[in-house]
């Protein structure tokens, strides 16, 4: 079976209104205005410190490193009490991941989120059960689109690298599975800054009640044998 790699943010979880929240108490400490969440939210697939330097340069701000740097410390101190204030899962996401156990497929998570604000994330949500590994930008020291980051959560998972699937929401997690050379579906849902269909991933769902019958289709594409033996994705 499948080692199926799931991106967090946008993908398995909407977090953007906690994510905003704390971006607007953070600019707030620093006496700038709020962004309107409509404005922030396509900005989450640039992670934390992107939504920080992109509302700065909005304002006019100059940001050096160390000042990132320092916002991006209250932001993370604040998120990680706050991470699951308004963040929900998607709809249809619990029952697909049942579905995907029962047919014998690894779940894990590769995101550039740091790791133990994904734990806390999952556990929040109590979905961290139904992961065989949950990995962030920190725990290899790599980040998406570096291919290494999603090899490396498919062993973590227990399977092999030639037979997984990445499930996201932006041209980032489209990159990461092209460089790994596995197919990539993408939800339309989530947060890319651009039509997801301008990214040209293998599928597009619009529910994670389609996913099962989207995986069952790329496995029988990409010549799964006997359950054993993935030949590889020509993406």
């Amino acid at each position: 079976m499948l080692t199926i790699v799931f991106d967090l943010d946008g993908t398995l979880i909407d977090t953007a209104p906690d994510l905003i929240d704390t971006l607007n108490v953070t600019l707030m400490r620093e006496g700038l205005p709020e962004v309107p969440y409509e404005t922030a939210r396509p900005l989450i697939g640039g992670g934390a410190r992107g939504m920080i330097e992109r509302a700065l340069a909005s304002e006019g701000r100059f940001s050096s490193k160390a000042e990132v740097d320092r916002l991006y410390a209250a932001f993370v101190a604040h998120y990680g009490e706050h991470i699951a204030d308004r963040s929900r899962a998607f709809p249809q996401l619990e029952v697909a991941l049942d579905g995907l156990s029962a047919e014998g497929h690894r779940l894990a998570v590769c995101t550039n989120k740091l790791e133990w604000l994904s734990i806390r994330l999952l556990n929040a949500l109590q979905l961290a059960g139904r992961f065989a590994a949950v990995c962030g930008q920190d725990t290899f020291g790599v980040q998406k689109p570096d291919p290494e980051i999603f090899r490396r959560t498919v062993l973590r998972a227990g399977g092999q690298p030639q037979q997984a699937i990445m499930v996201g929401d932006s041209a980032t997690d489209v990159r990461t599975a092209r460089a790994a050379e596995v197919p990539v579906v993408a939800v339309d849902f989530g947060y890319s800054d651009v039509p997801i269909a301008t990214l040209r991933p293998d599928h597009i769902i619009s529910s994670f009640a389609q996913l099962p019958a989207v995986v069952s289709e790329l496995r029988r594409a990409t010549n799964v044998v006997d359950d054993q033996h993935f030949i590889g994705h020509k993406g």
